[in-house]
């Protein structure tokens, strides 16, 4: 349980810094400090972002940052993008879908640094 409790704080600290939290913060401590396989950190990492990003957002809408009309046109289309993943995501082999998120966050880390 600690383990779950410090993977929250650190992906609600980075989260609200840096905008990321779930995929990159989340799904990898699961797999790594708690031995998830990647379905299952993804699905536990969404549904815990829907209590993070909804405290994220309130408490940045206190201090005038939310673009409602801009979260509505990200939002709901990404409804319907996570709909579609998930679909996919059960056809895709557990090593591959491993494989595919490293690659995905090195590039992203790549991309970040050049």
């Amino acid at each position: 349980m600690l383990k779950l409790l410090a993977i929250g704080l650190a992906a609600g600290f980075f989260g609200a810094i840096f905008g990321v939290g779930g995929g990159i913060v989340i799904v990898p401590l699961l797999a790594m400090l708690l031995g998830f396989d990647p379905r299952r950190a993804a699905a536990t990492s969404l549904a815990a972002i829907l209590v993070s990003s909804a405290a994220g957002a309130i408490t940045y809408g206190f201090h005038g940052e939310v673009k409602v009309g801009a979260a509505a046109l990200v939002g709901i289309p990404a409804m319907f993008g996570v709909i579609a993943g998930t679909t996919l995501q059960q056809r895709i082999p557990v090593q591959r879908l491993a494989y595919g998120f490293a690659l995905l966050l090195a590039a992203v880390g790549v991309r970040l640094l050049v």
